[in-house]
């Protein structure tokens, strides 16, 4: 079943396009992991198709109705996102944070009912943050913050959930410790997880299904057998690798060993300077 599409989606920072024409749908129930070297446009895509940006033409379709033409609170109630790097006020605790949640579900200044209670303390049970619920957020480690803001998420109730590099600047235990969570939420509940991974193993791992991005256009889609492999991993990241099945999983295992022809490394440096630049361009009004 697919719920989430994207129909000649176009993206653009000011004149300058970054995605163009792109079509994507995305599994409904499964976790799917969005790659692509710095710079190729995987996070803004996320951030357009979670109605974070607005496209420059096209559309995000979410079950036949345009994304960008539904009320802020109606898609709050069928998808969360968990942005990079998310900050809290200080002092904050979890069960504040989590209660946040709720928002899209209250009227007006209301205060919580016994069932936004019922749905926060199960999303702090769930994410294992019981013990944490009434520390202050500044207090907890970097992969019991990330637990937290997930924990908010579900406390949205919503069936798709997504993430920009949850595990960005966590300790390769809370990398496996956010990661399979994420794989419990998704098998335990059937909710849909599009995720931005930096990591190519932990895309293979933990994903069923794979969009490999280069310069805003898909260059691989599929199961993680369908997209890693060398000649996809040459074309989007510059690299030669050799792909092994992972002794525990039989899923695909990237051994990454030389750079590709510099003329192709030059270009993905080159992808990736234009897409730090122009966000900054354009905050500056340049």
């Amino acid at each position: 079943m697919i719920r989430l599409t994207t129909s000649q989606l176009n993206i653009a920072y000011d004149d300058r396009m970054i995605v163009e024409n792109l079509n994507v749908a995305i599994p409904q129930g499964k976790i799917t992991a969005l790659v692509g070297a710095n710079g190729s446009g995987k996070s803004t895509i996320l951030k357009t198709m979670a109605r974070i940006m607005s496209p420059a033409a096209g559309a995000v379709m979410l079950d036949g109705k345009s994304i960008h033409k539904q009320s802020t609170r109606e898609v709050a109630k069928q998808l969360a996102i968990l942005p990079q790097n998310p900050t809290a006020p200080d002092g904050l605790t979890v069960s504040e944070l989590v209660s946040y949640g709720r928002f899209p579900y209250q009227k007006g200044f209301g205060s919580l009912t016994r069932d936004d209670r019922s749905i926060i303390q199960w999303s702090i049970e769930a994410t294992r943050m019981a013990e944490f619920a009434e520390r202050p957020i500044d207090q907890l480690s970097g992969g019991q913050r990330q637990r937290a803001w997930i924990a908010m998420a579900l406390a949205q109730q919503t069936d798709m959930l997504f993430l920009d590099e949850p595990t960005t600047f966590l300790d390769m235990a809370h990398q496996l410790e956010v990661l399979e969570l994420l794989q419990e939420l998704n098998a335990s509940s059937g909710r849909t997880i599009i995720m931005v991974v930096h990591d190519l193993n932990h895309a293979s791992r933990y994903a069923h299904h794979m969009i490999a991005i280069k310069s805003g256009k898909v260059s691989g889609e599929g199961s993680p057998q369908t997209v890693m492999t060398p000649e996809v991993l040459r074309d989007v990241f510059g690299i030669e690798a050799d792909i092994i099945p992972d002794p525990r999983t039989g899923l695909p295992l990237c051994l990454p060993y030389s750079l590709a022809s510099k003329d192709k490394h030059a270009a993905v440096l080159k992808n990736a300077q234009e897409e730090v630049e122009m966000p900054l361009m354009a905050a500056a009004g340049g």
